[in-house]
């Protein structure tokens, strides 16, 4: 979607003894801002200094008690060796993008560590063994540069398709470098556009200028860390001298800019994101002016071609009508410029339906709906009557399924990917108006014989109805005794469908473990309304979802509280620290992945400011006073009997900061309890920066639940 490369914070996205507060104690804190914690109050407080040599010796000696621990398991070594294979594996579809005549994909396998940017043709594409262009070797570069450069994606000019505005980042951190890349001679322009490291980006307005949004200096930054300011900056003129489009707030979340090429509709416009799911849209014109779209902040809004495209996250009472929260509505851009307010409803959520997706193509509109989590694929045509929904032609009636445009400004083909837990990917090529031809199609990469999928419902606290899947066998003993692992994530309206997961497969199912996909309020499953029933003061009812589907598992036999793990990472590790600190008696064993933890300074670390719509403010006290309820690290006491946990971050995580996992660690080992701590050097917020060091960790997480739910003490 263009655009979206400005605002890439998705959290997925999936973290007593000395100096530990009592309840009055800290109830006291209240009227304190949080950045005035002391070292007294907080005794942790000097693990939150990511690259210090006392917090990185603290760090190693963990990590050596972990390793030590762990690699000398059984199955450690067979398990990295299947996950790495995985991983690694020529069997995997290459995913492409079309831009002009060549279909673009990035590649990491056994030889290429750091992975391939390369290209093919459409007639290559279809052969089993496509030939491929290479553009850029990242692991040759990261050699000749003594960097460890870890592959951000490229934006490639258009219409002449030889040059790319080409993002890489140290070590897998949000922060990054954009270059200049020569796709003709295969090597970075002389001179050519360069941002430096930073928290940002750039995007191509025509060959010799250029959107540039970053840090330019002090006072040019959010209070979250992201651009504050974007200019427009002309070749061959110092950066300095770049010209000044928009500059937002201080407590904005972050400035971009970007210009649509689309043939025929070339605009240019400016985002102002206040929060998320809180943004404004500016249409810049020539003269620099800029107009506001005036659709509410909380809409998602999105101009292709002719069309405006609003997704309602809120009701909307405009020109006489009231629309739906989650519904999607369509008007020509021009005419709504011109004031025109009267909309076209292209999907109106239901009790049981939302909206997963949206994809325009050249004279139609893809709907992705899902009815209680499973995708129904719709085509919108415009008739002389109005706007029409049929079904896509060949969608499958099950699975997971997505669609997107192949190019929007040029056809009406369409790829469509399928899948659900034992069913591997398979990718089609389709144009509307007929049958989807199968191109590639994922190998079975675990033995799923004997085992089925099933979707349950739990009874939350409230009386809500939860779903969640089960993945396991068919003749499944409900006897308690099923070593269980349990996901959720449950935040930021991030939906949880079944996937084809090989990792997981080899790792558990083909062990006999039964996995479970917990889909919490939080999450968007039913659209904005499941989103917003877990916001702020609200956020309990998502933890209370999870332990309501736990429980479930325990009543119904599949598991019991000595066999049943849980797995979540970034909003899913607070998720986790939650559900360890208030429901500790229903779990054996945890893996807490770069999660937050800390809810009182949460907002003072990396982009946390950024969150504070999603969780509150804890500098104001009424908030704090909800906030504190779900802040594992003020909750965590000497007396209590937690599950054994395994936090897993990055130190070069530069979203959740590491000093929540080190922390949090820190507390719970000083007052005695199980707690294990590995921390990747490099990474980001995925936690690891290639192949062998994800297969590293994913091993390290699922050793920690063998031991602890296979062969539990009794």
């Amino acid at each position: 979607m263009v655009g979206t490369r400005a605002v890439r914070l998705c959290v997925m996205i999936g973290m007593c003894l000395v100096g530990h507060l009592t309840y009055g104690q800290e109830a006291k804190q209240v009227e304190k801002s949080s950045s005035e914690v002391t070292a007294g109050e907080d005794p942790y407080l000097w693990l939150e200094d990511v690259g210090g040599e006392r917090s990185l010796a603290w760090v190693r000696a963990h990590n050596r008690v972990t390793q030590e621990r762990l690699e000398s398991h059984p199955e450690f070594d067979r398990l990295r060796t299947a996950l790495l294979e995985v991983l690694e594996s020529d069997d995997r579809i290459p995913m492409v993008s079309k831009r002009g005549e060549f279909y673009y994909n990035f590649w990491r396998d056994r030889q290429h560590i750091r992975g391939i940017w390369r290209r093919t043709t459409l007639e290559s594409y279809r052969q089993e063994n496509p030939r491929w262009d290479v553009l850029l070797d990242v692991d040759a570069l990261s050699q000749q540069e003594n960097e460890s450069w870890v592959w951000d994606g490229a934006s490639i000019l258009r219409p002449s398709y030889d040059r790319a505005l080409v993002e890489l980042s140290r070590g897998g951190a949000d922060a990054n470098v954009t270059r200049e890349f020569d796709l003709n001679q295969r090597t970075f322009v002389e001179d050519g556009f360069y941002r430096p490291e930073a928290k940002g980006g750039m995007d191509w307005i025509d060959r010799d200028t250029v959107f540039i949004y970053t840090d330019f200096g002090e006072g040019t930054l959010t209070s979250s860390g992201y651009p504050r300011i974007v200019k427009r900056w002309r070749r061959g003129t110092p950066l300095e001298e770049a010209e000044v489009i928009y500059e937002g707030q201080v407590d904005d979340m972050y400035i971009s800019a970007y210009h649509d090429d689309s043939p025929g509709y070339e605009r240019d416009f400016v985002r102002r994101a206040i929060a998320f799911y809180n943004d404004e849209l500016y249409l810049l014109d020539r003269d620099g002016e800029l107009t506001k779209i005036d659709v509410p902040n909380s809409a998602s809004k999105r101009v292709v071609r002719e069309h405006l495209f609003v997704e309602l996250r809120e009701p909307w009472e405009i020109a006489g009508r009231v629309y739906t929260a989650g519904s999607l509505l369509v008007i020509g851009f021009h005419e709504f410029m011109k004031g025109q307010r009267e909309f076209a409803v292209l999907f109106e959520p239901t009790e049981r339906t939302s909206l997963a997706s949206f994809s325009p193509t050249r004279n139609y509109v893809l709907i992705n709906a899902m009815e209680d989590v499973k995708n129904r694929i719709y085509v919108a045509s415009r008739e002389e009557s109005g706007w029409e929904l049929t079904r896509l032609d060949g969608a499958p009636g099950i699975g997971t399924v997505s669609v997107s445009a192949v190019d929007a400004d040029e056809s009406d083909a369409y790829w469509m990917t399928v899948t659900d837990f034992l069913t591997p990917t398979t990718l089609y090529l389709g144009e509307v108006g007929g049958q989807p031809e199968p191109l590639k199609q994922l190998p079975h990469m675990f033995n799923s014989a004997g085992l089925q999928v099933s979707q349950h419902f739990a009874t939350s606290a409230d009386g809500t109805q939860v779903p969640y899947f089960l993945v396991g066998p068919k003749d499944l003993k409900l006897d308690g005794e099923n070593p269980t692992l349990l996901y959720g994530y449950g935040g930021f309206e991030i939906a949880l469908t079944p996937t084809y997961s090989a990792t997981v497969g080899r790792a558990w199912l083909e062990k006999g473990g039964v996995y479970v996909v917990a889909n919490i309020r939080g999450g968007g499953e039913y659209g904005p309304r499941w989103h917003q029933a877990a916001l702020k003061r609200n956020r309990l009812r998502a933890y209370e979802d999870f332990a309501a589907v736990a429980e479930d598992l325990i009543r119904r036999g599949v598991t019991s509280p000595r066999r049943l793990g849980i797995q979540g990472g970034s909003n899913g590790g607070l998720l986790v620290g939650n559900m360890v600190t208030k429901y500790p008696h229903l779990f054996a064993a945890a893996v807490c992945q770069v999660p937050l933890l800390d809810m009182r300074r949460y907002h003072l670390l990396l982009a946390g400011a950024s969150w504070m719509a999603e969780y509150g403010n804890p500098d104001v006290p009424e908030e704090w006073e909800f906030i504190r309820t779900y802040s594992p690290y003020h909750q965590v006491r000497p007396d209590a009997k937690y599950p054994a946990v395994l936090f897993l971050t990055s130190t070069r995580d530069d979203r959740v900061h590491p000093g929540h996992a080190r922390k949090m660690m820190a507390l719970m080992e000083s007052q005695g309890h199980d707690v294990l701590y590995y921390e990747n050097i490099e990474g980001g917020h995925g936690g690891a920066a290639d192949n062998r060091q994800r297969a590293y960790m994913l091993a390290l997480a699922f050793t920690f639940l063998y031991e602890h739910l296979f062969d539990p003490a009794p």
